[in-house]
């Protein structure tokens, strides 16, 4: 074979693997069989069960999206797809779809559909399981940077850390987004700075619009130390910001994540402290504290899910209040109505957690795929139509 027939077999051998159409192959976004490995409570799996919920949760420094389903009282199914640096999520559980925001640069914002059934052609009927499949993403700047998504009074909602606001996203057009809220202390002459990341801003507690949803950020001003550098100060200089004032209203917070309203509460992971809590006439009050980097919070009724990770060496600034040589990455499941641990999945292999979410079991199993071989039936996935 000489040089140009060894190279165009080459080619014509590439990109031949479904998983490898999403950016790269599973080795190159850095996923193995340890990776995929996870050791779940009895009471978790029992937990995903009765509730009837297919849970995801985005590995961000992984390049993971995971889906974890529990089809009987003792077995727990979970399948997964690889994404460039996955942070927030958002599930539109009327619409049957998801979105994902891809943080390398440039930025992505990805939607997911549920399939509905197989291409005519193929005469197969309807596929015995329903899965989120990638339906189409849009592509943004990576000084976007961004982190959390919620689904608010029917829109999607993007918290930019790099623009210090929050964007409302629109899949229909190829045009990004302006900011849409911004806190007052990051406004020059009417206008938001978006020249950098001056407070961290990243994560939203949406209530019934902005104007009644809170907001965490790291820090209250702009200053001329910036979350990554060393010496920018962390240590109870976490605030919430009301949408409606712009305004500090919750204080004492240590690099605060995943902020979210449950039942007039304003719940926060106090992530350089492994807690999780309320604020409670300005301060933040602890309630559960835990083995980790606290982030990623989801409600599903009285059920809290919290996200573990580990403190990335280069970030032990950010975590005072953490003090284990070692963290546990998994998540953890809680009752907010008796302040107990329910049950917990840890991933021994495990990194970041950084968003959860779910969707009825009924409509959404999970995600393509299962195990990192090709296989015959991973063509087939893909030959779907979505809801």
């Amino acid at each position: 074979m000489t040089a140009k027939e060894a190279l165009w077999s080459r080619q014509n051998a590439a990109l031949r693997h479904p998983s490898e159409l999403f950016g790269t192959s599973f080795d190159v976004a850095g996923i193995t069989k340890d990776t995929l490995k996870f050791k779940a409570a009895p009471a978790f799996i029992q937990l995903l069960h009765d509730l009837k919920i297919t849970l995801f949760a985005t590995r961000e420094y992984e390049n993971l999206l995971i889906a974890l389903n529990a089809p009987s009282a003792n077995k727990i199914n979970q399948s997964f797809i690889h994404l460039p640096h996955p942070s927030g999520i958002a599930i539109d559980r009327k619409k049957n779809a998801m979105y994902i925001a891809a943080t390398r640069n440039p930025n992505q914002i990805m939607e997911f559909k549920v399939a509905s059934g197989y291409l005519k052609r193929l005469k197969t009927g309807k596929p015995k399981e329903n899965m989120m499949l990638p339906a189409r993403s849009k592509f943004y700047p990576g000084e976007y940077y961004f982190h959390d998504l919620v689904i608010g009074d029917g829109k999607l909602y993007a918290n930019s850390v790099g623009m210090n606001s929050v964007l409302e996203i629109d899949m229909n057009t190829n045009v990004p987004e302006q900011p849409t809220w911004w806190p007052k202390c990051i406004e020059v002459k009417g206008k938001p700075n978006t020249t950098a990341n001056y407070i961290q801003l990243n994560s939203i507690a949406f209530g019934k619009d902005l104007k009644s949803s809170f907001f965490s950020a790291s820090g209250a001003k702009i200053s001329s130390r910036r979350p990554g550098h060393v010496n920018y100060p962390v240590d109870k200089q976490g605030v919430i910001f009301s949408g409606e004032t712009r305004e500090p209203v919750g204080f004492g917070l240590t690099r605060p994540h995943g902020a979210r309203l449950y039942k007039s509460k304003i719940w926060v992971a106090n992530s350089g402290y492994g807690e999780v809590g309320y604020i409670e006439n300005t301060q933040f009050k602890p309630i559960f504290k835990f083995n980790g980097w606290t982030r990623g919070l989801c409600f599903a009724g009285d059920v809290l899910f919290v996200g573990l990770s580990r403190v990335l060496p280069r970030f032990r600034h950010y975590a005072p209040g953490i003090t284990s040589n070692t963290q546990d990455c998994g998540i953890v499941a809680v009752n907010i109505k008796t302040n107990e641990v329910i049950g917990e999945i840890k991933f021994p292999f495990g990194n970041q957690i950084f968003g959860i979410d779910y969707i009825n079991a009924e409509k959404c199993s999970g995600l393509p795929f299962r195990v990192l071989k090709n296989t015959p039936a991973e063509k087939k996935i893909f030959s779907v139509s979505l809801l």
